[in-house]
């Protein structure tokens, strides 16, 4: 079964000719339980997420602040394991017939097999992976499985990146190019920076692909001001802050729910 890099790719196409940025989503499989996690994704998407990020929880999370930290921990002391992941995407994908990706650092994966990682996410309806510390010259076997199942392979580039190491990135990839808006973890913050706008532009520069800013993005403010220039607005701890901040899991569903029509509507407004 071929993987849905196609509809993630028509998805972001279809955001464009609307004239508006993408929303996209992110929230770690198995928070606050496997069953809770599959639906806080569909919930987002009933809010108005375009695609969603499910996140394979790490017990070391090198790009990741202290919300989504929390989250994982959550999520590994329950016990969530690569097959929870999988079914996350499964029952999102089926719900709504939305693209999900997976964001996850290189070793889960290397360990667990890139051949049966890559086909299982297809055979779930993955639409691709977001490999943030998997370094483009060593990501060959990765992106021929990648490419064999119909998955995207979403790269990483920051503020600190070269033009050159921007062309080398973004020739790797598919799908979309993620933008880190700042340097260092990810986390909500006052301001998104004016670095990501000229990241966008020395981007686009390289590549044809969408290029989509995340890292710091919380609010509907923040998400109008990124969409006037990115293709797509990722959105990550504010999300999880909503349901860690929630008083039950009910709340916390309706709280992401809020927050996502929030950010629909703020990448909706700018153009």
């Amino acid at each position: 079964m071929s993987g849905n890099v196609t509809l993630l790719d028509d998805t972001l196409a279809r955001a464009k000719a609307e004239d508006r940025a993408a929303l996209i989503a992110y929230l770690p499989a198995g928070f606050p339980t496997v069953d809770g996690g599959i639906e806080a994704v569909k919930a987002v998407f009933e809010g108005g997420a375009d695609i969603v990020e499910v996140g394979l929880p790490h017990s070391d999370p090198v790009l990741d602040g202290p919300v989504i930290q929390t989250a994982d921990d959550i999520a590994l002391k329950g016990g969530v394991r690569i097959a929870d992941v999988l079914r996350t995407v499964r029952e999102a994908h089926a719900a709504t017939g939305k693209p999900v990706l997976v964001m996850t650092y290189w070793n889960p994966v290397d360990r667990y097999g890139v051949e049966r990682f890559t086909a299982e996410l297809a055979e779930a309806g993955g639409a691709g992976c977001i490999l943030p510390d998997l370094p483009v010259q060593e990501s060959a076997v990765w992106r021929e499985h990648a490419e064999k199942h119909g998955l995207g392979t979403v790269f990483v580039v920051a503020p600190s990146s070269k033009d050159a190491r921007l062309a080398t990135i973004t020739a790797a990839g598919s799908g979309f190019v993620y933008a880190a808006s700042l340097m260092g973890v990810t986390g909500t913050r006052e301001s998104v920076g004016a670095s990501a706008e000229d990241l966008v532009r020395r981007t686009r520069a390289t590549t044809d692909l969408p290029v989509c800013v995340g890292l710091g993005v919380s609010n509907a403010v923040q998400a109008e001001e990124v969409a006037a220039f990115a293709d797509g607005v990722i959105v990550g701890s504010a999300f999880v802050k909503r349901m860690l901040d929630a008083p039950d899991h009910a709340a916390g569903l309706a709280a992401v729910r809020e927050l996502a029509a929030e950010l629909a509507e703020g990448v909706r407004r700018t153009r």
